[in-house]
């Protein structure tokens, strides 16, 4: 079974940074593109930022343009979310998503996805939060 676990939330000024880390448990992780999605309470899921399989592809929403990066390790299975310039509007669960162009068993093809349904597995969010 697939794991996506997040963790790095909390709380922060506004103004602030925080650094947003999850932990893919499927071996053919490599193969995967990985997207950072949030939710605010009232809307609907957003993507935030998606990186593909080998990092040369990277989206970003408009709204943290300039202020997120995304990065991944795939030796350690890992994607990282760094957030500067925090504020209240970027309070919200965040989630991370993974997914395959061509399937699990497909090799790596530099591909992000950036609608909710290009992605299969979810990991079950970790709560952000910027007080002004």
């Amino acid at each position: 079974q697939v794991q996506l676990v997040e963790s790095g939330g909390g709380l922060v000024q506004d103004g602030g940074s925080l650094r947003l880390s999850c932990a893919i448990s499927k071996d053919t992780f490599t193969y995967a593109y990985v997207g950072w999605f949030r939710q605010a309470p009232g809307k609907e899921r957003e993507l935030v930022t998606g990186i593909s399989c080998t990092s040369s592809i990277a989206h970003y929403g408009d709204s943290v343009k300039g202020r997120f990066t995304i990065s991944r390790d795939n030796v350690e299975k890992m994607v990282y979310l760094q957030m500067d310039s925090l504020g209240p509007e970027d309070t919200a669960v965040y989630y991370c998503a993974a997914g395959f162009r061509f399937g699990p068993a497909a090799t790596c093809t530099d591909f992000v996805g950036v609608r909710t349904r290009d992605y299969i597995y979810w990991g079950q969010g970790t709560q952000v939060t910027v007080s002004s």
